[in-house]
């Protein structure tokens, strides 16, 4: 078994995050904790395989939690995932640089997490393999460094991955931008459904809206696709 330690300050994410965890075949919760100095003293109690680690904590950022873990001989060794609302480039970079495994932000599905984890059994029975002394081949190599499973995306109530596909396809080729209307001429959709999915990426900050100003009447909202 797969022994996950999960650190979030929220008693309730964490407990959904624990049950995420618990339903996955070969992974078992050995602790939780909610705050940075908890998680400190948990991991090195308990030992465990993988951390499940938040980056807002009341006393100390995760990313402090990364470093120290980092530094000590007796933890470094742990794999550390992290589990946040952080989306901040510094702070990415920072995780990165501190040798997380992944970075996974927050709100996600259960399928998401499951995914990520699937990944990480798979690396960690595959170096469970290998011998320490011997040589690894270029497919282990791949396993560790290579690609990831995709994170699947979450969209509001009514709103499908397959129609956002087709709306981000209609926004990346139009880089001049488009309206509503032009949206749902180019993809077939109403007008409605077609702001919905436009108003959904430029929420989560993946489109930039602008205002055209006409001679009359409201400004016309047109949406960019960032790049």
């Amino acid at each position: 078994m797969i022994r996950v330690l999960v650190v979030d300050d929220d008693f309730m994410v964490a407990k959904v995050h624990g049950g995420y965890v618990a339903r996955i075949p070969g992974f078992t919760v050995a602790g939780v904790a909610h705050t940075g100095a908890d998680a400190l003293r948990a991991v090195r109690d308990l030992r465990p395989d993988l951390v499940l680690l938040d980056v807002y904590l009341p006393d100390m950022d995760g990313l402090s939690v990364l470093r120290e873990l980092r530094a000590d001989p007796a933890t470094a060794h742990i794999d550390i995932m992290m589990i946040t609302a952080a989306r901040d480039v510094g702070t990415i970079r920072g995780a990165l640089r501190g040798g997380a495994l992944h970075y996974l932000i927050k709100p996600f599905s259960a399928a998401a997490l499951r995914a990520q984890l699937e990944h990480f059994a798979a690396l960690h029975a595959r170096l469970h393999q290998i011998s320490p002394g011997a040589a690894a081949a270029q497919e282990d190599v791949d396993l560790m460094f290579g690609s990831r499973p995709r994170t699947a995306r979450t969209f509001p109530k009514g709103l499908s991955e397959q129609t956002a596909d087709l709306v981000e396809q209609a926004l990346r080729s139009h880089p001049e931008g488009l309206s509503a209307a032009e949206c749902a001429e180019l993809t077939a959709l109403s007008r409605p459904s077609a702001r919905r999915y436009l108003e959904h990426f430029a929420d989560t900050n993946r489109a930039e809206v602008r205002l055209r100003y006409g001679g009359t009447g409201r400004p016309e909202r047109r949406y960019h696709w960032r790049s």
